[in-house]
């Protein structure tokens, strides 16, 4: 049985699971939740694994970052905006891995992490995710792009970014993007939410981010049908660009790596209801941290290369 099959026989059945579904689809992963492994972890802040009350880290923990220079950065940039010029994507998001020294071990990052999904598949990588891929709800599904980030500190940061025209066509565009996406597996697709602004804390300060949300309802047998549902939606548009399918042969192209279960998603099915986010803020076991953000035609190739390193952080605190 594929693994698609195997998640919608379990879903069929109303069973429990857990699941982790790399960027490029070769190793995914799923455990009824009564099997799960020691080895994977998670906190979910709508369904949370871990029950207990935690207390503080005693020690802040201040990533030393090695990011890539400039001008090699700007290869990379370059190779994006020429795919642009062609007209091969009109949105690529473009990551690089930044080597980082860190203090304390990834247990203490999964204890004590400050974040709306912390993920942990031992041997790995460990994910501070802040972003929500699709939730599922008693029939009705919703998804939550997230584009657009600032330095929170700024004098009028949320005025800044809500009115800059490139943070601004570059959310419409995946907008428009995960709400045609939805309407491949849901009816009523509708946008509730459009441009919200939101402050998440590190340990360098907030950072500010925009989001939407984007509603719809699933047919009475989607159970039957979920993990078709997510491969149907797959890759996540907020991290990889338009149109999909052309935008991520661009980006194992010009990335020349494969992502593996970096922007790749994990979630949770209760068997009734999924949550499930997107794998960013990613520490990979080999202390390679990695991030990026969508490149358009109005980028600033300056920005969007210190916007990659502002995104390099934990949030233990």
């Amino acid at each position: 049985m594929d693994f698609v099959e195997q998640l919608n026989q379990w879903g069929h059945h109303k069973k429990p699971f857990v699941f982790l579904i790399d960027f490029e689809q070769k190793k995914p992963l799923a455990w009824l939740v009564d099997d799960c492994p020691d080895s994977f972890q998670f906190k979910f802040t709508k369904t949370n694994s871990v029950k207990k009350e935690l207390k503080c880290a005693t020690t802040i923990d201040e990533l030393i970052k090695q990011p890539i220079t400039i001008s090699d950065y700007q290869h990379k940039y370059n190779q994006v905006m020429d795919a642009l010029k062609k007209g091969d994507s009109f949105l690529m998001n473009l990551t690089i891995p930044t080597p980082v020294q860190n203090k304390l071990d990834f247990k203490t990052y999964f204890d004590h992490a400050k974040s709306k999904y912390v993920i942990w598949l031992k041997e790995e990588f460990i994910s501070f995710s802040p972003e929500t891929f699709i939730q599922i709800d008693n029939g009705k599904i919703a998804t939550f792009p997230m584009k657009g980030t600032i330095d929170a500190s700024l004098p009028n940061a949320k005025e800044l970014l809500l009115n800059d025209p490139k943070e601004y066509a570059e959310h419409a565009t995946i907008v428009d993007l995960l709400r045609n996406d939805l309407s491949r597996v849901a009816s009523k697709v509708r946008v509730t939410n459009f441009r919200y602004y939101e402050e998440i804390p590190t340990q360098n300060g907030l950072i500010g981010q925009v989001s939407s949300s984007i509603e719809g309802e699933l047919p009475k047998d989607y159970a039957s049908r979920i993990g078709s549902i997510l491969y149907d939606l797959l890759p996540a548009g907020s991290v990889s660009g338009a149109p999909k399918k052309k935008t991520a042969e661009l980006i194992a192209s010009i990335e020349g790596i494969d992502r593996g279960y970096y922007t790749g998603i994990a979630g949770y099915f209760d068997g009734v209801n999924l949550d499930s986010c997107v794998l960013i803020r990613y520490l990979g076991a080999n202390n390679i941290y990695h991030s990026g953000g969508g490149v358009t035609f109005q980028s600033d190739m300056a920005s969007e290369y210190q916007e990659m390193i502002n995104k390099v952080y934990v949030p233990v605190f």
